[in-house]
């Protein structure tokens, strides 16, 4: 396996790039991207001329996964978005070398920061079906993995919660930020 840019002049690999994000978000988040004409709308915006786009691609040109960065806070931080691999090849350590590739990538640019929002939209968290505006950091210490969310795949990386956005997919249903410095002082 190896890494490279996604090409915009590949349509192949964009077909695969689309159908990895639906296949990818079915099981879990089938409302991410329900269907190809939303998926090759991501892929394309992934492509723009400033983000960063990365696939992971076999010796036989098949896409595995790949990601997607975006510059924001004039080039301080990056947005992870998004992060997919093909549902059979996850655990196999595809997206662990995506994440370490973008945060090559960004730290590359002068990058300080790579962050990200993971949704619990499906009650995957302690964070779900609760009011966090109470307690809320007690509630973030405190947060368990009930049913196989992504948050702990991006601690493994480095990543940190940083923050909760309550209800931002309806009432306990939170958006969890996560954040991690790729650029020492």
């Amino acid at each position: 396996m190896h890494i490279v840019d996604l090409s915009a002049n590949n349509a192949n690999a964009l077909h695969q790039a689309a159908r990895i994000l639906v296949e990818g978000f079915k099981a879990h988040w089938p409302g991410a991207w329900p269907d190809m004409d939303a998926a090759m709308e991501e892929v394309h915006e992934a492509l723009q001329p400033e983000r960063i786009c990365r696939a992971a691609v076999n010796d036989e040109g098949k896409i595995l996964g790949w990601i997607g960065g975006i510059p924001e806070y004039d080039g301080n931080a990056w947005e992870l978005h998004p992060l997919v691999v093909h549902p059979a090849y996850q655990g196999c350590g595809i997206g662990r070398a995506l994440v370490a590739d973008l945060e090559e990538q960004v730290r590359v640019r002068g990058g300080l920061t790579i962050y990200l929002g993971t949704d619990d939209e499906d009650h995957m968290t302690s964070l779900s079906r609760v009011d966090l505006y109470e307690n809320l950091w007690e509630h973030i210490a405190n947060i368990q993995n009930l049913h196989g969310h992504p948050y702990e795949f991006y601690q493994k990386m480095g990543f940190t919660i940083v923050g909760v956005i309550p209800d931002a997919n309806g009432w306990g249903k939170p958006d969890i930020w996560m954040a991690k410095r790729v650029l020492p002082e």
